[in-house]
């Protein structure tokens, strides 16, 4: 392929991808205004907010990072934490692994880029024969990372400039989680893994009281989850990702 059909197929690779990420463009850059906004209220600027959205880059543990810098959590609690909120990616991640494997190098960058929204795309998008589902599949990725990275410094450097009261942009990462819930529940034939994961929140709020429920009630949802996989229907989503 010479140089001018490459440039042809980048330009409708970029094209296609571009359409597909409109929603989550809108989405990441006002959740990411929110989070740099947040963190330059808690002493952290714009290029903190750059970095983390470029190297950490998971939404909701962002948030929840806010809280914990300075706040002398240790490295394996941190480690735990972690893995405990961003654990669903095990399961997203399945879908994809033959796909990942093919794409060679690439394949790294989207185990880390694939975030729930980017997941969702990935599995409903019906990409043109003409272009290279490869190529479609890393634009998407990058183009949402993109998004999030320019709405997170977005958001610290309007904080920096513009001084008004914060209170309820915390709501934000409520929001977040309430949205994927919803998403979650009309995307999957079985309500198992909502209804678990909803019970183990509820029992751990009432047992651990509300500041320090969350990592317990995400442990046993994962556990749940392993002991009750083989009653979770899945096969719906599997087809369309195939």
């Amino acid at each position: 392929m010479n140089t001018t059909k490459k440039k042809e197929a980048f330009k409708e690779t970029l094209k296609f991808a571009f359409i597909q990420t409109v929603p989550v463009l809108f989405g990441y850059v006002f959740m990411g205004i929110a989070f740099g906004i947040l963190l330059e209220k808690a002493g952290y600027n714009f290029i903190w907010a750059f970095f983390i959205s470029l190297i950490i880059y998971a939404g909701s543990m962002q948030f929840v990072l806010i809280g914990l810098l300075g706040g002398g959590m240790g490295l394996l609690s941190l480690i735990v934490l972690t893995l405990s909120v961003q654990s669903r990616h095990i399961f997203y991640g399945l879908s994809f692994i033959e796909k990942f494997k093919a794409m060679g190098k690439w394949g790294w960058y989207m185990i880390f880029s694939l975030t729930d929204e980017t997941y969702s795309l990935l599995c409903g998008m019906n990409i043109p024969k003409e272009l290279n589902e490869k190529q479609v599949f890393f634009t998407v990725a990058a183009l949402d990372q993109s998004y999030w990275i320019i709405g997170c410094t977005l958001g610290a450097v309007i904080g920096s400039f513009i001084g008004f009261d914060t209170t309820g942009i915390d709501f934000a990462m409520t929001a977040l989680f309430v949205v994927i819930f919803i998403e979650q529940w009309y995307s999957y034939q079985s309500h198992l893994p909502a209804l678990l994961g909803t019970i183990c929140g509820v029992a751990s709020l009432v047992i651990f009281g509300p500041g320090a429920f969350i990592l317990p009630a995400l442990i046993a949802a994962v556990c749940l989850l392993l002991v009750f996989k083989n009653s979770i229907k899945i096969g719906e989503n599997q087809e369309v990702c195939q």
